[in-house]
């Protein structure tokens, strides 16, 4: 039966002429109709149905215009009250029985409700009262509240709420009137945002309120009051005013314990009183009156007794109201008195075998982790451990205020935090999300044109900008000390010298005798070798006099390619003694012989493969002395590869073999080259020691590696181990296992504790501490000279077991929301794998997730707010081997020294008669680092004059990377850019002959070499600094803006200007771009988005992209410009400097979710190539831009046919149609989009469909991409 048929027998009384309503009013006699059962009706009833004879005749919809028609006619005539009785009855059923006349009542353009309202106001008869009541609650049931929407726009809810008042007056109040009045009220007063204010303006508060007091037994009136004053109280000011009036005590008389009874009343109250404790004021009101023990009493109570689980709403009732309570401090002390965490803890491990109570398990913990009593990083200072005195101070900002605070201020936490209640309710709750979504504005995007417009400024002048002249000796040399005869290509073939291997030391016979034959030997630590341990040794093997009885590693070199084989079954004490390899000059020793008993790897998920690409970690670390200061490789691990027993290997079983091949072409990894590089690579620690990953390299491994798939409830589980933490504090260890704020400290050592390490270029990590026997908290270091970023991690951990499940939790992170949720895993680097040829990192880890966790930000760390939580990445990770070492980073480590490596490879190895290659120093970093600059193009023909024309006059390129440290992706792109430049291949000789290639691989070379995430030594990020530059702070920024305007200033403007990032919350690869017209439409401005001329060309490049690259994604490329952004390398160039096709172009962190490699986690074989894919897409663009001076051979352009032609309907020049970024989970995931940080602000880019004009629709691609070059 529909709502409101509950009347409909009063609303048949009109049309039966054998009943008869009765209705009295204060003051006054009996008004209406009164009629005896059975008495003769009256004239004017007997004539109703005469009274409308036409209508008999009428389809149903015009018999419900003719109805209507005739009660508009009774509200205008005195006619007698039966008629409008019987009108509205008429209605009544159509209403009940027909769908087509309830749309019709409500479609647009009706009049059905103004007659309805305007009847309902002046009727004076209670019957037709009732069944004009009656309708409207018909017509409200239905349609997906726009019905009710209807209602309110038409006035109802101020008639509704005036006709309550009215008959309030009456006494006794008629209760099926207020019944329906209740019913209706409560349906259309979440459609009127101004409803709790009319209620409270008509007094309609505490005539409800009362209304229950004076009722309680009866449930039918009580029900529709109670859903009336649960809209009242979303308005603050109501639920006070409630409150004072007692409305928490009386909620507390209707609900109670478990009772079958009355269920539907005990839901309702809950939800009421749930609204009325968001008030901090009715919060208070019930801890005062120990409502929070009453609370929990209560919830236990039905999670005992209801066992068939059928009345979880109630329970999740009791749980929104102590949702609401906590939400003060009073609250959440209250509840952890009543041992409230207890007890909700143990009912919701309760309830996890049961998957639809889902909702009390995700309620319990939201509330266990809002009462979870807040906690200070266990830090001295949140500033970093590292110090760096800049040169200059800056007058304003964070770094100001930094250095402003005196020393004994705590800057961990703040002691104000403990006083202020925290309105907890930004959680980030998925009911309220789709509201929060409609109502969103983007107050960021830049709305006034004159700013929007490019505005070329030469900020410096020509004598200033002459400083960079010798940057550009291309512009200038005339080549006619080059011998450019035309000759075969030089192969590209690395000439350098071979290696031999690491030898890994093995226990085994003192070497009888001739340390004359030893190049290289392993350093002593410090400290000295405890006695009776043998010293491991680094042989020469191309030296080294081999005997047959001794039991050593067998080599074999050729002239192109290395033959490795490693030393397996590793005598485990020995090695144990070894901490650190040392590569420095010590006399020669007598060194201990080597086992060569070897066994295959056991028990490694990955595949035993021959390498096809050459194996770094076969290189000796050189005769080459260190001078100065002493540089380590970390840790060897300790056992190598296990083998089948126990024992120590003493026999003399034959070596096993590794066979590494080196590929065709050739590797930029060169151990030896490293270690020379290292020397000469500045950080503010001074490291003396090299992570293994960099020095033996990283190539990519033979595998797919898939998104991981989310297991479900896994984030609840971590939050439960959590709290175990407070409600099992005895399990708790709590020892500290590594500190970098603690010089003197003493790493344990005892066997089942893993040892961990970060002092190494790029690495980052701060403090470990173990909770419980196998799980470790992590504490990330701050950028130098900040307080925040923490997000990018690089260490090293050894002491493991197999087979054990060791959990890590990094628990200072700050962004709201990461990659980790959605399939993305850490990396781990494993140093037995590199041993067998197995050198690469690979995404590793299980449960992980990133939630808020309960330490508390100070609001020095929070951009001044307080209140706010870090969050927790948590992993679990089994390791394949004993006792090995391991790394594991945030994304593939790519360090400056590894840059300096790869630059120094590419020059010695390239053609000079073909390849234009120069590598100069654009300035020092600040702590005296160089940053290099790359310039690329092909060598003219000739000397003669037209070649060097032709060479001058190519287009520029400039291309940047890595102002963001952490943003290690950026670099791999920026390595397959560079290969693919310096490559043989005739497209990349084209591209080279095409264009001038200005290139900054790391804008950021001491933010790399620190282990920052986002600044530089300054602490500030770079990226928003393209606008005034200071030449003190940001050298860096400051020559490379000095660069692009000195092209500016010489009338060569670069065609592409494009900044190579990573984004740390979104998948696949795209580009951020500027464009007027894009921006203006994105303000909802269409008429001045009309007027806007804009050259198209900006979308050319990433268009071209999008074809052949699979890793990238023109859906989540956006041009829109953002104020918040107005200060970023992208804007300024594009608006100061005049490049238009000035690009950001972001990475994902994560993996893809389109094209070729959808469902597959990225590496750096993709990265590579969406570098050489940019090349590419260049080359596509050159011909698009100038197709009459550019002539390539068609066939090697066959694979770009076609290329721009897209099978998607463009709805919007920002976007295509495309689902949600990231799908919700089936389970609640507590976010909690809190943050305001700068870094955080992830403008809405997609927001809106944008209709291209006709005209815009149908240009080509070389009209769409037209530019007249300079």
């Amino acid at each position: 039966m529909r709502a409101g048929s509950a009347v409909s027998a009063a609303a048949a009384a009109a049309a039966s002429p054998a009943t008869g309503v009765c209705m009295k009013t204060a003051g006054s006699g009996r008004r209406g109709i009164c009629r005896e059962p059975g008495a003769e009706p009256t004239a004017a009833a007997k004539r109703g149905p005469r009274a409308l004879p036409v209508l008999a005749n009428l389809t149903n919809n015009s018999r419900v215009v003719g109805l209507l028609a005739q009660l508009e006619k009774t509200n205008t005539e005195s006619t007698e009250s039966d008629t409008a009785r019987y009108v509205t009855s008429k209605i009544l059923h159509l209403a009940q029985s027909q769908e087509k006349t309830r749309r019709e009542m409500t479609a647009k353009g009706s009049t059905a409700m103004e007659v309805l309202l305007s009847t309902l106001e002046n009727t004076k008869d209670l019957q037709t009262t009732l069944n004009i009541l009656s309708i409207l609650v018909e017509l409200v049931s239905g349609g997906g509240g726009r019905r009710a929407s209807f209602l309110v726009s038409k006035g109802g809810s101020q008639i509704l709420l005036q006709l309550l008042v009215n008959v309030s007056k009456e006494s006794p109040s008629h209760e099926e009137l207020m019944v329906q009045i209740h019913s209706i009220l409560a349906k259309i007063g979440p459609k009127d945002k101004k409803f709790g204010v009319k209620a409270r303006i008509n007094g309609t508060l505490n005539i409800t309120l009362n209304l229950v007091k004076q009722n309680l037994q009866s449930h039918r009136l009580v029900l529709p009051c109670l859903q009336l004053l649960r809209i009242y109280s979303a308005n603050s000011v109501n639920s006070v005013s409630l409150g004072k009036n007692g409305v928490v005590e009386l909620m507390f008389k209707i609900i109670g314990p478990f009772s079958k009874k009355n269920s539907s009343l005990m839901k309702v109250a809950l939800d009421t009183l749930a609204a009325l404790l968001k008030s901090k004021t009715n919060a208070r009101r019930a801890v005062d009156r120990g409502y929070v023990q009453v609370l929990l009493t209560i919830y236990v109570d039905w999670h005992r007794h209801d066992s068939r689980h059928r009345n979880m709403l109630i329970r999740k009732g009791i749980l929104q109201s102590l949702k609401s309570v906590t939400n003060i401090k009073l609250g959440r002390k209250a509840f952890t008195d009543a041992n409230g965490m207890k007890i909700l803890y143990n009912t919701s491990q309760e309830c996890l075998a049961v998957r639809t109570l889902d909702p009390l398990v995700n309620t319990s913990s939201l509330i266990m982790r809002k009462c979870f009593p807040k906690n200070r990083l266990p830090l001295p200072t949140i500033k970093s451990s590292f110090h760096f005195q800049l040169p200059v101070i800056p007058v304003t900002g964070p770094v100001a205020q930094l250095y402003s605070l005196p020393p004994e201020v705590d800057d961990v936490v703040d002691e104000s935090d403990d006083n202020d209640d925290i309105d907890l309710e930004a959680e980030n709750e998925t009911e309220n999300e789709d509201d929060l979504d409609q109502n969103f504005k983007n107050d960021d995007i830049e709305t006034d044109i004159n700013k929007l417009k490019p505005q070329q400024e030469p900020g410096r002048t020509i004598e200033e900008l002459k400083m960079y002249e010798h940057l550009f000796p291309e512009l200038i040399d005339d080549f006619q000390d080059y011998d450019l005869i035309s000759k075969e290509p030089k192969p590209f073939v690395f000439e350098g010298k071979v290696h031999g291997p690491i030898i890994v030391p093995t226990a085994g016979e003192e070497a009888s005798g001739n340390s004359g034959n030893l190049r290289k030997g392993l350093a002593e630590k410090e400290n000295g070798s405890p006695k009776g341990d043998k010293k491991a040794t680094l042989v020469d093997p191309a030296k080294e006099d081999i005997k047959d009885n001794d039991r050593t590693l067998q080599h074999q070199i050729g002239d192109q390619n290395r033959t490795t084989s490693l030393v397996h079954g590793l005598n485990n004490d020995i090695v144990k003694a070894l901490d650190r390899i040392t590569l420095q000059n010590i006399p020669s020793q007598t060194t201990p012989g080597f086992a060569t008993g070897m066994k295959k790897d056991h028990g490694l998920p990955l595949s035993v493969l021959t390498c096809t690409k050459a194996c770094p970690h076969v290189a000796t670390c050189g005769n080459v002395l260190f001078e100065g200061r002493t540089v380590q490789l970390g840790k060897l691990c300790c056992t190598g590869v296990e083998t089948e027993d126990d024992e120590d290997s003493e026999s003399n079983s034959s070596v096993e073999q590794t066979s590494v091949e080196v590929p065709d072409g050739p590797t930029l990894h060169d151990p030896d080259l490293y270690i020379e590089v290292v020397k000469n690579t500045k950080s503010v620690p001074e490291y003396s020691e090299v992570a293994y990953p960099d020095y033996f390299g990283h190539i990519p491994p033979p595998f797919k590696e898939p998104i991981l798939e989310r297991p479900y409830g896994v984030q609840r589980t971590k939050i439960a181990q959590d709290i175990e933490r407070l409600i099992h504090q005895s399990d708790i260890i709590d020892r500290v296992v590594y500190d970098l704020d603690n010089p003197n400290y003493v790493i344990p050592e005892e066997g089942d504790i893993l040892k961990f390490n970060s002092k190494f270029e790029s690495g980052n990590l701060r403090k470990v501490i173990q909770i419980r026997k196998n799980e470790y908290d992590l504490i990330l270091n701050s950028d130098i000279n900040s307080n925040h970023y923490h997000q990018w991690f690089y260490f090293e951990v050894s002491g493991m077991r197999p087979g054990v499940a060791y959990r890590f939790n990094i628990i200072n992170c700050e962004k709201s929301n990461s990659q980790f949720n959605y399939g993305m895993q850490p990396l781990m680097y494993s140093v037995q794998e590199a041993l067998n040829a197995r050198p690469w990192w690979i995404r590793m880890g299980t449960d992980i997730c990133y939630y808020k966790n309960h330490f508390s930000r100070s609001s020095a760390a929070a951009g001044g707010q307080k209140g706010k939580s870090y969050y927790t990445i948590t992993f679990t990770v089994n390791f394949p081997h004993k006792d090995d070492v391991c790394y594991f980073a945030y994304h593939y480590p790519y360090t400056y020294s590894t840059l300096q490596m790869h630059l120094q490879k590419l020059e010695s190895a390239h053609n000079p008669q073909q390849i234009y290659f120069r590598k100069d120093v654009l300035c020092e970093t600040l702590s005296g680092n160089s940053c290099p600059l790359v310039t690329i193009t092909a060598m003219p023909e000739s000397n003669y004059y037209e070649h060097i024309c032709q060479f001058r006059n190519r287009p520029y390129v400039f291309l940047s990377a890595r102002v963001h440290p952490g943003e290690t992706n950026a670099s791999w792109v920026m390595k397959g850019t560079l290969e693919y430049l310096m490559s043989n291949s005739p497209t990349a000789q084209s591209l080279r002959e095409s264009y001038i290639f200005k290139i900054i691989p790391m804008l950021n070379p001491d933010g790399v070499i620190n282990g920052n995430h986002r600044c530089s030594l300054s602490g500030e990020d770079l990226n928003r600094q393209w606008q005034s530059p200071n030449p003190d702070l940001h050298p860096t920024i400051y020559h490379a803006k000095g660069l692009l305007q000195y092209l500016a200033a010489v009338k060569r403007l670069p065609l592409v200007y494009c900044d190579y990032h990573g984004h740390s919350r979104k998948k696949n690869v795209f580009m951020y771009g500027c464009s007027i017209k894009e921006t203006v439409w994105h303000t909802n401005d269409n008429a001045t988005s009309c007027d806007v001329v804009e050259d198209m060309g900006y979308r050319t490049l990433p268009k071209i992209l999008s074809h052949i690259a699979p890793a990238f994604c023109m859906s989540s490329c956006s041009f829109v410009v953002e104020k918040s952004k107005e200060s970023t390398a992208r804007v300024v160039v594009w608006r100061e400097i005049g490049v238009q096709r000035s690009y950001t172009m972001e990475s994902t962190l994560c993996g893809c979710d389109q094209g070729k490699y959808k469902g597959l986690q990225i590496g750096t074989r993709e990265l590579e190539e969406m570098g050489a894919k940019f090349c590419v897409g260049l080359l596509r663009l050159k011909r698009l831009t100038s197709p009459l001076e550019y002539n390539m051979p068609s066939s090697l352009l066959d694979f770009e046919n076609d290329l721009i032609e897209s099978s998607c309907k463009v709805t919007s020049p920002t976007t295509y149609v495309l689902d949600e970024d990231e799908p919700r989970f089936l389970e609640e995931v507590d976010y909690s989009a809190e943050s305001n940080d700068e870094l955080d602000i992830e403008l809405v880019e997609n927001a809106g469909d944008y209709e291209p004009s006709a005209q815009e629709e149908v240009l080509s691609d070389s009209e769409l991409s037209r530019t007249y070059l300079p």
